[in-house]
């Protein structure tokens, strides 16, 4: 591809966790190369770190996976972009899932970095404004792969029983396997997750335990014609069959993250292609500044390139992009997909049960499905605590007719006592319905 009679290149540089290792990449790249634009990183920790150098440098930086709302403000992030919705649509999308199902309150599983603190906060935020408890948040510590905190208890003592997990996909198997190994994954509790995980990686004696989980993403809204260009996204699949047919997993099989990636660099290309093409600038649009210090080497047209992105406008392959300079985030609908843990013939999946799009309504995906809950039942489950199974001390004093007391003998012989009265039968009929155990204590009347 050509723009203004220059071939477009590309750089690729795969990130490590590391943002000081991501800076220097970056930093080198531009020192030694006329870059234009970046896309990505995909971290949100990286992200932050790229943006602010975006803004000092003045290169656009479309990101496809930064999601924290903090992202979002243009007077800080003025170079920054993003084609994925963010966390606040997230959440406001968590808070009508909760008014369907009727539910009240939810504990927060996080990662303590800024992806995972970032979103418990928006989420929390959103549930306070909506009338919704967050009954406790929990961090999991990502430099020494654990829970802060004893999670049987923190969960079992909850009076909630849905837990919303928000934490990336490395961390969220490590924590769905510590909750499975205590048996607090299903039937007595719902998960909902915002990253996906290979349910076929658990061990199959899990599986009855996982079928209940949900999963919020972000959805590639293919259901309307209008809704995503089919024309550039089947090109672009001939062009990755064609040119890397060992790498291309089939178009059913592609990670929605890869489709708001491709947007993000087609921003770039069309704007590019835009401020290339107007006879004012058509001979210094690819003239650069150069440097050897990667802050100083940079696009004479800068600003007129930016000034583009912030009005570019297509129809893309994830949805409808269109970017604004009051806002980073894309300002089209966004969409959100949940799934439902099943088992199917090939294993463990997730399978759509809704879409939502923000801020409208939500629908039924084009294949249907029923959500299974835990227990394998078709009944949605309440959000608070059960009694089944659970041993109860209740203490009861002699107050005829409500308890009264009575000792007798037994066939062999020993001395018992029994319980009788309206209070015992109360105790009983409750047993029955809830599934408690009851360990009845007699107190003296002194």
């Amino acid at each position: 591809m050509t723009i203004g009679g220059e071939l477009i290149g590309w750089q690729v540089e795969k990130t490590t966790r590391n943002t000081i290792d991501v800076l220097e990449k970056t930093c080198r790249a531009v020192s030694v190369s006329n870059v234009v634009g970046i896309v990505g990183p995909a971290l949100l920790r990286e992200a932050h770190l790229i943006a602010a150098f975006g803004e000092k440098t003045g290169i656009p930086v479309i990101s496809y996976a930064a999601t924290d709302p903090n992202l979002s403000n243009r007077n800080v992030y003025p170079t920054f972009y993003r084609t994925i919705p963010s966390d606040n649509a997230a959440a406001s999308t968590l808070v009508k899932l909760f008014n369907r199902f009727k539910w009240t309150s939810c504990i927060i599983i996080y990662q303590n970095d800024a992806f995972g603190s970032n979103g418990a906060k928006t989420i929390n935020e959103a549930f306070n404004s909506s009338g919704l408890i967050v009954r406790r948040m929990i961090e999991f510590d990502i430099d020494i792969f654990n829970i802060r905190g004893d999670l049987q208890r923190l969960l079992t003592k909850s009076a909630t029983r849905i837990i919303v997990l928000w934490a990336e996909s490395i961390y969220t198997s490590l924590i769905v396997q510590y909750a499975l190994d205590q048996n607090l994954v299903g039937p007595y509790f719902t998960w909902i997750l915002s990253s996906r995980i290979s349910l076929n990686s658990f061990n199959e004696i899990y599986h009855q335990n996982l079928i209940e989980m949900l999963l919020i993403e972000p959805l590639i809204d293919s259901t309307a014609s209008q809704s995503i260009n089919t024309t550039l996204l089947n090109a672009a699949y001939r062009i990755w069959q064609q040119y890397e047919p060992k790498s291309f997993p089939g178009s059913m099989n592609i990670n929605h993250y890869g489709l708001f990636a491709f947007d993000a660099t087609w921003s770039l290309i069309q704007s590019l292609q835009q401020l290339c093409s107007s006879k004012t600038n058509s001979i210094l649009c690819l003239l650069f500044v150069e440097s050897s210090f990667c802050f100083d080497h940079r696009l004479v047209q800068l600003k007129l390139l930016l000034d583009t992105v912030s009005a570019t406008e297509f129809l893309g392959v994830s949805s409808s992009i269109q970017f604004s300079v009051h806002i980073t985030d894309q300002i089209k609908d966004s969409y959100y997909s949940i799934k439902n843990a099943q088992l199917s013939s090939n294993g463990l999946s997730f399978v759509p049960i809704l879409e939502h799009s923000e801020p409208s309504y939500w629908r039924m995906p084009t294949e249907e499905n029923v959500i299974i809950w835990p227990g394998n039942l078709l009944i949605k489950p309440t959000d608070q605590a059960m009694l089944k199974d659970v041993r109860l001390r209740i203490g009861v004093m002699e107050s005829p007719p409500f308890t009264i007391v009575e000792n007798v003998i037994d066939a062999s012989g020993k001395n018992t006592t029994q319980l009788y009265g309206y209070v015992p039968d109360l105790i009983e009929l409750l047993q029955k319905r809830l599934g408690f155990i009851s360990d009845i204590q007699l107190e003296t009347s002194n």
